[in-house]
């Protein structure tokens, strides 16, 4: 009888917990007006995939020049060029698509 009743506990718990859920309320985040770029978070693509090269401040290191600037140098279009084609010892593509674009227009504000 133990037994039967654990199973009958049991498989209510799986049947309900497979039935809830409900909906999802949470709300998409709000559209700045630049398109797909703001749903990318372009500080956190630089951190996953610029630092190791270019520094964690970017400041530059070794033969990788400092970004922390670059925007004083090149303007946004030049950025996503470096970016989807490579530049000296940076391989083309390691960013792409809207995140591309979300870097570069990040890295065109500093100055």
């Amino acid at each position: 009888m133990k037994k039967q009743l654990m199973a009958l506990l049991f498989g209510s718990a799986l049947v309900l917990g497979a039935c809830g859920g409900g909906e999802d309320t949470a709300e998409p985040p709000a559209d700045s007006g630049d398109g797909d770029t703001a749903a990318v978070d372009a500080e956190q693509v630089v951190q996953q995939n610029c630092i190791s090269c270019h520094g964690e401040n970017l400041e530059g290191q070794g033969n990788f020049p400092a970004l922390n600037d670059v925007g004083a140098r090149l303007s946004e279009e030049e950025i996503l060029g470096v970016i989807e084609n490579g530049r000296g010892a940076m391989p083309a593509g390691i960013i792409e698509g809207e995140e591309a674009t979300a870097v570069a227009k990040w890295l065109s504000e500093k100055k």
